[in-house]
């Protein structure tokens, strides 16, 4: 039995290394990404059984992928080789050291081929939590059926759902991403947003008052993700609040999904709500302190460093 189950898009990544455009002799560090790969990796990491569904291309970057998500022991078995496409590619260039800019390979390709004969319904409703995000059901009408059927599954057999908005403009328009994240919203447990996000299906206000907004909406945990500021956590009990846990930033791709993976993970511990937090901004902090989206995410065994010494002897 998984503690977690997640689904969505993993591509390869190729990354530049250093800053400046995209030319002949850019030197690229080749790695592989997906916002519910990483959650998976970041829960597995810090002790909880995790799987991920998902297509990959029959292809060496498709093997890249399901070959380092085993390495991370996150289960991968009902992760589908898809044959007639390819697996899908990013391309991040560190235009200025201050400004990162990313190019996707992915219509058409394999990663957005999800559909809804790929859940296994066992699997859903054997976990403790599923995790969704606004991503994937922006991929097409397939992988959109693949949330909502993973989605109703869980609400049935009582299993916590876990909804990250992510919202990607480049995929759909504020317009349709409204549509689909507002139903979604009602039937999840546990929402996570930023303030731009939350306000596809709230009202714009302060934090606190988006994150009471969400949860009369249905969920009974509101997650706003507020950068620099920290976060905020919203329940019908009360709320807290989590302050960031000071590094000195080196990419900061995958934080986000670093938050929810330190956040579900303290859920799944048994944590009390500013516990969650806490653990879901280390995590956080970790994740920016490394080059990639989810190298950098912490062991149980690592999770006192950034509260130590500069140095551990």
């Amino acid at each position: 039995m998984s503690a977690l189950v997640t689904l969505g898009e993993a591509m390869a990544v190729l990354a530049a290394t250093r800053p400046g455009p995209l030319a002949p002799g850019a030197e690229l560090r080749l790695a592989f990404a997906g916002a519910e790969a990483t959650v998976a990796i970041g829960v597995s990491r810090l002790g909880h059984h995790a799987s991920w569904i998902g297509r990959v291309g029959a292809d060496s970057a498709g093997t890249m992928i399901l070959d380092g998500l085993r390495g991370e022991s996150v289960d991968v078995a009902r992760a589908r080789v898809d044959d007639t496409a390819p697996t899908g590619l990013m391309l991040r260039e560190r235009r200025t050291p201050d400004h990162t800019r990313v190019t996707y390979y992915r219509r058409g390709l394999a990663g957005s081929r999800l559909s809804a004969d790929d859940i296994d319904p066992e699997l859903i409703t054997r976990a403790r939590v599923l995790h969704v995000t606004g991503i994937t059901p922006a991929l097409g009408a397939a992988p959109r059926a693949a949330v909502r059927r993973a989605v109703d599954l869980a609400r049935t057999a009582g299993v916590t759902v876990s909804l990250d908005l992510n919202y990607r403009a480049r995929l759909w328009t504020r317009q349709e991403a409204s549509a689909e994240l507002s139903d979604l919203v009602t039937r999840a447990d546990i929402v996570f947003a930023g303030p731009e996000e939350a306000a596809l299906v709230v009202p714009e206000a302060d934090p606190a008052t988006m994150a009471r907004a969400l949860l009369l909406l249905g969920p009974r945990e509101a997650v706003l993700k507020l950068g620099a500021r920290g976060a905020l956590a919203a329940t019908d009990s009360g709320e807290a609040l989590q302050d960031i846990v000071p590094v000195t930033p080196v990419d900061p791709i995958g934080a986000g999904d670093a938050f929810v993976a330190g956040y579900l993970a303290g859920l799944l511990d048994g944590a009390p709500l500013a516990g969650r937090l806490r653990l879901a901004a280390t995590c956080g902090a970790f994740a920016v302190a490394s080059p990639g989206d989810w190298e950098g995410l912490p062991r149980r065994a690592e999770l006192d460093l950034l509260h130590g010494d500069d140095v551990t002897r």
